[in-house]
Parts: C-alpha cells; structure tokens; sequence
C-alpha cells in the first residue's frame, strides 16, 4: 500500500477544531490514513493507535482541541444514519441500484457532508480497517474515551447512549412499517398475525429509553426493559418466517424476498445496538460495532456482491418452482422407468416430423432471419405438441430436475453425518441417470428411424428425397465429431438452461398473481366461459403453464439464435441430441445403404453421446448450481457425496440404468 505522507507531529498540529466544516472532517480522514498505511500488519496500526493517544494525554492544550474538535463533529453530524441505516439499500430495483453503486465508485465523495454514514465510507473504506478497529485493546479504547469526554461531562447517559438509543426507535420505527405492509401480513400465519408482534415494538422500545435515561431506575427494571424488547424482536423474526412458507403455493416475489432479507438483518442491527448500550463493556462492543461496519460498507459499493445478492433472489424466485416440476421427472420404480420409455418414444416420433419440416421451411425461407423465426415456430409447436400428447423431450429434464437434487443435497447438509440422507440422496442420483439414459435412447432410437422411414414414404409421394445428395453430406459433415459440434452441443445445453429459467419464472408470475384462481372465479370469464369450463381452464392452465413457458422459449431460441448469431459473423448453431438424430437419419435416407460406407456418417453417429452427454450436463450444471445458491448450501462435504456414490457404482452399477 502507498505510504502516507502524514506523520504524528504534522497530523497533532493540523489538529484544529475551530476549522471549516471539510478540514475537520479531513483531519479525521487523514489519522485513519496514517493508521492504515501499516497494511498489512495490525499490530504496527495498534502501535501507532497507542502513540497517537499516548502524545494527546501528555499534552493538555492537545486535549483540549481534541475534545472541543469532537464536541462539534457531534453536533453537526447525525450519528443515527450510520448507526441505524449504513448497509441498507434504499431500493429494491435492481437497474436503479446499480446505478447507484456506479455513481459511488466512479464519482468522488467529499468529506462537507453531516451524514455519519457518507463520511464513514470515505474515511474507512478499506478491510484492513476492520481488522485494526476490532484488534483495538479495551483500555486503549477507554483511555480514547476518556480523552474524547471531558471529566464533567461524563456524568450521567452520554452522547454515546443518545446515538444509540436514537438508532434503536429509528430501526424499530423501520421494522414496524414493514411488518405492517399489506402484502407481507397476508403471508404470515394466522397465528402470527393473532399474535401481533409488531404492535408493541415501538412501546417496549420507549420503555427501553426511558429506563437508560432515567438512572434512578433500578437496574432490574433495566434488564426487564431490555429482555422485553429482545423477546419483541424474537417474536417479530418468527412471524416473518412464517411468509416463507407461503412462496411455495402462493409463489415468490423477488421484492418481497427482498424487503424481508433486510427486515432480518434490521432486527440482528437492533440487537447489535442493544449490546452496544448494555454491554458491560461498551468500547469493546463499539469497536466490534464498527468493525463490522467497514464490511458492511465494502458489500453496499461492491457491483459484485449486489450480483451476487440478486442472482440469488433470482434463483429462490425460479428454483422452488423447478424443484416441484422436477419431481416429476425422475422415476423411482420399474412402473416409472417404463412410463418413461414410452414418452420418449412418442417425443422421438413426433421429432421426426419436426426434422423434416424444418427442412422444409429451410427450402423455402427467403431471409436468414424469417429461417431461423419460422424454424422457430416448428420447434415450439412441435414441444407443445409433445407436451399436451403427454411426451417428453429428454434433454429438457435436466434443468428441471437440478433444483430438485439441490434439495436433497439440502437434507444431506441439514442431517449432518445421519446415513439415511445421504443414502437418499445417492438413491436419487442413481434414479436421476437412470431416468435420464432412458429418455435419451427413447428419443434416439425412435427418431433417427422414425425420420428415416417417413423421408422414404415423402419420396414415394413426391417422387424425391426431401433432402438432396448435397444436402444430406452438409448434414453429415456438420455433425463431425471432430468439428465444432460440442461446442454448439454444449451452447445447446445453456438455451436449455435459460428455457428452464423462463419456465419457473413464467410459472411463479402466474401463481403469484392468482391468475389461476382469476380464470376460475373471476365473473366476467365465468360469465363467458361458464363455471365449469373456467374450472377447468383455471386447472389447465395452472398445470401446463410451465411447460408452455420452456417448450416456446426454447423453441424460438433453437431457431432464432442461429440467425441472430449469423448476423453478428459468430457462425453458432445449435446442437440438439434428438434433433440431431432426426437429421442423420433424414440424410441416411436419402443416401442409403452406402452411407455405411462414408467415415462421415460414422463421426456424425459417434456424435450422439457426446451431443446427448453436454446437452445434459451443461444444462444440469447450471441450473444445479443455481439452486445450490437459492439453497444457500456451500458447506456440504462433498468427498463424503462422491464416495458413496462410487460406492454404489461398485456394488450396484446397474442401479444406474435400470430399474
């Protein structure tokens, strides 16, 4: 780190407390540069702390300056801002935030300001500061102290106490109006709402003021005050957890989840002060107070951690609704593993008239982009239909089911070393393979055949081949394993990604606002379409609304990114496992037996697994790790995860394929 040019005696005597409202304030900032030039060594900042405080007390003038320079930083700077409000975002809107951090970190701040807060992160605005200010020895706080506090003024409550009981009514007051918001009180639980604790927060609050500053009180009724508010705050954290239980049914609002995150953290800031204001020891409390701060202050400039922070309210909004879908997708028993096959088999065939329309649409298409939109459509309807006919589509699964894994591996975390979870979890991994092997040969070994067969039956009614000789050793040739395939294959698997995204967001949007029960019971729609039929329509929708949302997202983005990518010069296409396989067969038709004889059907045939192995990896991963943020899991030892699956490879390889 750049040295200083401060030393002690130069930073002593710019000491002046009767200066302009900036240079004090500079002073200030100068000292703690002075401190921190000793990165990264804490004990040289102590050191310098101890000569800084050491030179004050054998000098009485110096002292004296001190305390009248300090007696007007308090009265000209509002203390409860930092105390009461540092940390917390003003707004939940993730584009106005940004732009807000952009304008802390591109744009200077300056030491003229009376907002403690403002003025605390341009002059601490580094984690060695943290480090030095908790490291602090308690009697070098108190002799600090004593030099900031004349001996006459030390009588009775302090301007320390004020603060803090002044930040304590201010986050209270905060705590209130958000426990009161309508649209966080419907989602509590009957019994929280009966129990109303909100209601009484600001009163035990006042009860508390009244008991520090009337110091004839006796201290029992000080600790009751105190264990009152405490056990408010108490009630209050867990009439707010009961709306969690609520997002699952009644679906997730990113600004609710929000305001909720900073409705906890509020209640731990009022339990930090009441420590502070109580504690036996408030210098040392003070400065574990403020050394947190520093943190505090770093994560609210930080665009990283507002990512971060975001992306996992993102997540909690799209996985608890995936991990329900993904349930669906992994079968348990022989019944479910069958059932499986069989939808495959029909995705696979209905594939196959997908291929050869696309082709068709290609032939005819005039501009890149009206290709790729109609392309597009093909896909999509073709999903849709697959969808509504009960099939499935192998490679969709994988970003459905990852949320759901992610909450198993939640109950491996929570059980700590208990056997049972981690045997379920490995029963589901085994489960999930073996689900997702079967999905794939359904779609595989039924659409390459499939397409193969129906390209044989257009050229007996057309009289040609829907793919010319040059077209299908394009389609041949592009499928190379050697070429640039996996790359478009694991391309593939992000759109399948982002399709699974789409979905759980679509999904949580329609059940957040009850559309649902608008369709069902709304008087216009039963006037139009009848009780019964609204009914019914209410429940469809309720059900297919998911997969609508991912079977068009991914649909129109396998058409249309291609095309969008051409115009840029990027040359990306997509790589789709059953796709694929409808293509190769498509052109083997139309090649026919010596396409055995060409190495290029062989590369391409040699493609299928690893087309089919990164569309599910790819996909599988990123929605995995996406839950596994809105889980909030990252201490689960994972050698004890892969041992035992290794273990049941060893003893049960077949568990992973079959039934």
């Amino acid at each position: 780190m750049r040295s200083t040019p401060y030393d002690l005696p130069r930073l002593l005597a710019e000491l002046d407390p009767h200066a302009d409202l900036a240079e004090r304030h500079l002073w200030l900032i100068h000292v703690l540069q002075w401190l921190r030039a000793s990165a990264p060594s804490v004990e040289v900042a102590l050191a310098k702390a101890e000569s800084l405080v050491s030179a004050i007390e054998a000098d009485d003038s110096l002292r004296l300056r001190l305390q009248l320079w300090w007696q007007r930083f308090i009265d000209t700077v509002d203390i409860t801002t930092l105390l009461a409000d540092f940390g917390f975002a003003p707004r939940t809107a993730m584009v106005t935030e940004l732009s807000d951090r952009l304008r802390l970190k591109l744009l200077p701040g300056t030491p003229e300001t009376i907002d403690a807060s403002e003025l605390f992160s341009i002059a601490l605005p580094h984690e060695f500061d943290a480090r030095w200010i908790a490291a602090l020895p308690e009697p070098l706080l108190l002799r600090l102290s004593a030099l900031l506090t004349p001996a006459e003024g030390q009588q009775g409550i302090g301007f320390w106490q004020h603060a803090l009981l002044g930040a304590i009514t201010y986050c209270a007051g905060q705590i209130l109006a958000t426990g009161f918001a309508p649209e966080l009180r419907l989602r509590m639980s009957e019994e929280a709402r009966e129990q109303q604790p909100f209601h009484a927060l600001i009163h035990d609050a006042d009860e508390l003021r009244l008991e520090v500053v009337h110091g004839l009180r006796t201290p029992e009724r000080l600790q009751q005050a105190e264990q009152r508010l405490r056990e408010r705050l108490d009630a209050c954290r867990a009439a707010i957890g009961t709306v969690y239980e609520h997002f699952a049914a009644e679906g997730i609002s990113v600004g609710l989840v929000f305001r909720l995150r900073q409705l906890r953290t509020r209640i731990v800031r009022v339990r930090q002060l009441l420590d502070c204001l109580t504690s036996e020891h408030p210098e040392r409390e003070a400065a574990r107070l403020l050394a947190g701060f520093v943190s505090v202050g770093r994560d609210r400039h930080s665009l990283r951690q507002l990512w971060a922070t975001n992306s996992s309210l993102l997540a909690a909004k799209v996985t608890e609704r995936s991990a329900e879908t993904g349930e669906h997708y992994i079968s348990h028993n022989r019944s479910e593993y069958l059932q499986m096959v069989r939808r495959a088999a029909g995705g696979g065939l209905v594939m196959a008239g997908t291929t050869l329309l696309k082709f068709g649409i290609a032939a005819v298409a005039g501009a890149a982009f009206w290709g790729g939109f109609w392309a597009g459509v093909n896909y999509a309807i073709s999903f849709v239909l697959i969808q509504l006919l009960h099939f499935t589509v192998a490679t969709k699964q994988p970003a459905m089911t990852a949320p759901a894994m992610a909450a198993k591996l939640k109950d491996v975390q929570a059980s700590g070393d208990a056997p049972g979870a981690l045997q379920a979890f490995v029963d589901e991994v085994a489960n999930l393979v073996r689900t997702q092997v079967a999905a794939i040969l359904g779609n595989v070994l039924v659409v390459f055949p499939a397409a193969l067969l129906l390209s044989l039956l257009l050229a007996q009614w057309w009289g040609s081949m829907p793919l010319s000789e040059a077209q299908a050793h394009y389609v041949l040739a592009s499928l190379h394993l050697l070429g640039p395939s996996l790359l478009f294959a694991a391309y593939t698997g992000v759109l399948l990604f982002v399709s699974s995204l789409i979905a759980g967001w679509m999904e949580n949007w329609f059940v957040l606002r009850q559309l649902d029960s608008a369709i069902r019971y709304n008087p216009h729609f039963t006037r139009w379409l009848g009780q019964a039929r609204a009914k019914r329509w209410g429940n469809f929708w309720r059900a297919n609304i998911s997969g609508f949302a991912a079977n068009i997202s991914l649909g129109m983005m396998l058409g249309l990114t291609p095309a969008v990518a051409a115009f840029f010069g990027l040359g990306l296409e997509v790589r789709h496992v059953t796709l694929s396989s409808g293509q190769l067969g498509a052109a083997s038709a139309t090649l026919g037996l010596a396409v055995l004889q060409l190495p290029a059907f062989w590369w391409a045939l040699a493609m299928v697994p690893f087309n089919g192995a990164l569309n599910v990896l790819v996909s599988f991963y990123l929605a995995f790790r996406m839950a596994l943020r809105a889980h909030n899991i990252n201490g689960v030892e994972r050698s004890r995860i892969y041992a035992a699956i290794r273990q049941r490879l060893r003893a049960r390889p077949s568990s992973f394929f079959l039934p």
